[in-house]
């Protein structure tokens, strides 16, 4: 059975020299998360990596202190998917929301997001596949292998 072993964060700095109308980059962070899985691939550990993008601050806070303990605490096989063989990000993203109201309250959004983010890099590595194709397969489409880069994350 596939099982989520840890969830780190680590909130760095951005610290980009650039700064616009509203915001100085310069005092920016960023948060950093590796949900730790316990399958292994090719002799290492399965390990998917999330980030919230340029313009938001790190939430550290949030995922340690709420998100990433209610996915670590949940049942394992109420996050797998059908198969029982790789994580189900719709279930670890219900698990993740338990006790929260409906809704995008702020800052909330971006620690879900990177997260999220996190989970289907795990899911797409433990299928063996590149995200985008694991992403078109789940409506049953054909990816397009000219897409092959996220321009964000942390939403």
């Amino acid at each position: 059975m596939v099982r989520i072993v840890d969830i780190r964060e680590v909130t760095k700095p951005i610290a980009s020299p650039i700064r616009n109308a509203y915001i100085d980059f310069t005092k920016m962070t960023t948060s950093l998360v590796a949900v730790v899985t316990d399958v292994v691939r090719d002799g290492e550990r399965v390990v998917g990596y999330g980030f919230n993008s340029n313009g938001r601050y790190g939430q550290g806070g949030l995922i340690r202190e709420r998100f990433a303990d209610r996915i670590l605490s949940a049942d394992p096989q109420t996050l797998l998917d059908q198969s029982g063989d790789n994580l189900d990000p719709d279930r670890v993203w219900s698990a993740m929301m338990a006790n929260e109201k409906p809704g995008g309250h702020g800052e909330r959004s971006v620690a879900v997001g990177t997260i999220d983010m996190a989970v289907w890099d795990a899911v797409a590595k433990i299928a063996g596949l590149p995200l985008f194709r694991l992403l078109a397969q789940r409506p049953g489409r054909e990816a397009d292998p000219r897409v092959f880069v996220y321009a964000a994350g942390g939403y």
